[in-house]
């Protein structure tokens, strides 16, 4: 019988086999969207709706000045816009232009078909890998 294996170890076969397996799929939005992929991804943190620069930094794991580049750079183009925040006259708030949420949502329509490991699994580990997957999101 094989040794139990630790929830850490778990992880990181998880965050393993996701991270390394979507560069193809990150490289086709770069392409589809003409963006950074750092830029998609504060993009994405926007399509809920506005919210502040800081939150914005926290959400996209970035420091204040680098989210405020971004920011900038993503103004520039016509896919964000900044406005006061009405309950807080000291905060800003970012949200997606009509623009910005095309090309957001363009972007998310890129294909990001499962790696080969996945796909070779069987009907039933798919279902057991499913109902696991279910288990953790509650």
């Amino acid at each position: 019988m094989s040794e139990v294996p630790t929830p850490d170890e778990v992880w990181g076969q998880l965050t393993h086999l996701v991270m390394d397996s979507r560069d193809g799929w990150r490289r086709a939005i770069v392409e589809r969207t003409g963006l950074p992929f750092s830029r998609f991804r504060v993009m994405k943190r926007l399509l809920p709706g506005p919210i502040s620069v800081k939150q914005l930094a926290v959400a996209a794991t970035m420091d204040a000045p680098a989210a405020t580049v971004t920011i900038n750079d993503l103004e520039e183009r016509g896919l964000v816009v900044r406005e006061v925040d009405p309950n807080n006259r000291r905060t800003k708030l970012v949200s997606l232009t009509a623009a910005g949420r095309e090309l957001i949502l363009d972007a998310l329509a890129t294909p990001d078909p499962a790696p080969a490991a996945v796909a070779a699994l069987t009907p039933a580990e798919l279902r057991t890998l499913a109902e696991l997957l279910r288990k953790l999101e509650e």
